[in-house]
């Protein structure tokens, strides 16, 4: 249910990671291995675990047990995504299509591959537990992401908050039911995306820690999926992708973009990190560059003197930044992606 990459601290080590991955999924046979590379952080696996404490006692036993050192990225789903039909012309049959351009006396017939990702478990269906295999909004007929059905037991004084907190979650109440004279157990539908990462320390914070959560899978509903993009300087960075509900996409773009300007260091030119959603703009942060004092030299004279160094600097700047590639450090991409 709920996936997440692991990668070594240094590469170095990966021969160490693996042994002991592989020593521990001997007796945890619910853990899903797949290798997964990441441009940022080298070479490492995609993890599948049955829950967020199953993924807690892995690491942790990957650290105690066997004294590794690794970076874990923040868990994600899996979405179940489905495609519109991709063929052209004229079709009898699935994935069967009909040619007669560019030779038109002439009429071919061409049966296509399957242009089906991931896991598939039908027509046109696949499954994305990873951003960047995340298609085209354009190829996508519906989505569908995971369900839980929640059930939280707390004492009466946290009832406002803890109702509040569930609907923040787009969660949906469907049962209340008072346990007794201080404590009510509620019940609601809330997306799975939305619980996995801070969603149990949230609750016992506003609830003092006496409020208790537990879920159970309640399968895939329809929700309005989106692909958010961030972009340095134009150039999409896959790795900082993510897959969002579309009502929270502005909201989390712009707390991205605010995150990056913060751990990208400064350089010689000007970098405008953007978020991007289905080609719009949803949010922007401008980083500014470094900047020599040009006019440090003056001593007076005519002020036509300063605005021509300062126009000739912002001239050498725009051809810097045409030819300047952002080159993000490894531990920029560690701060932003660890969990």
């Amino acid at each position: 249910m709920v996936f997440a990459g692991i990668y070594p601290l240094d590469q170095s080590q990966h021969v160490n990671l693996r042994s002991a991955i592989e020593k521990l999924c001997l007796n945890d046979s619910a853990v899903t291995v797949a290798p997964d590379t990441s441009p940022a952080l080298g070479q490492g696996w995609r993890l599948g675990f049955l829950g967020l404490l199953h993924l807690e006692v892995f690491w942790q036993r990957l650290h105690q047990e066997h004294g590794t050192e690794s970076i874990l990225t923040a868990p994600s789903v899996t979405y179940k995504l489905k495609l519109k039909p991709t063929k052209q012309n004229v079709k009898d049959g699935t994935d069967v299509v009909y040619v007669n351009n560019p030779a038109p006396s002439v009429t071919y017939k061409l049966k296509l591959k399957p242009t089906k990702q991931n896991v598939k478990d039908g027509t046109d269906v696949v499954y994305v537990n990873n951003p960047a295999h995340f298609p085209s909004h354009i190829a996508i007929e519906e989505s569908f992401e995971p369900i839980v059905t929640g059930t939280i037991i707390t004492p009466d004084d946290y009832l406002g908050a803890i109702m509040s907190l569930c609907m923040d979650r787009r969660g949906i109440q469907t049962n209340a039911v008072n346990i007794d004279n201080n404590r009510v157990m509620l019940q609601y539908e809330l997306p799975l995306c939305e619980i996995v990462v801070d969603f149990h320390d949230a609750l016992k914070t506003i609830s003092s820690g006496y409020a208790s959560f537990d879920y159970e899978n309640a399968g895939f509903k329809s929700s309005a999926l989106v692909k958010l993009c961030i972009l340095l300087n134009g150039v999409a960075v896959d790795e900082l992708s993510s897959i969002v509900h579309i009502t929270r996409a502005q909201t989390i773009g712009k707390r991205m973009c605010l995150r990056l300007k913060d751990i990208i260091p400064r350089q010689l030119v000007q970098i405008a990190i953007q978020a991007e959603v289905n080609g719009k703009i949803v949010g922007r942060e401008t980083l500014k560059a470094y900047r020599k004092d040009v006019t440090a030299k003056l001593y007076g004279g005519d002020v036509t003197r300063r605005m021509k160094l300062l126009a000739q600097q912002a001239e050498g700047k725009k051809k810097m930044r045409l030819v300047a590639n952002i080159s993000l450090p490894r531990e920029t991409f560690i701060e932003v992606l660890k969990k």
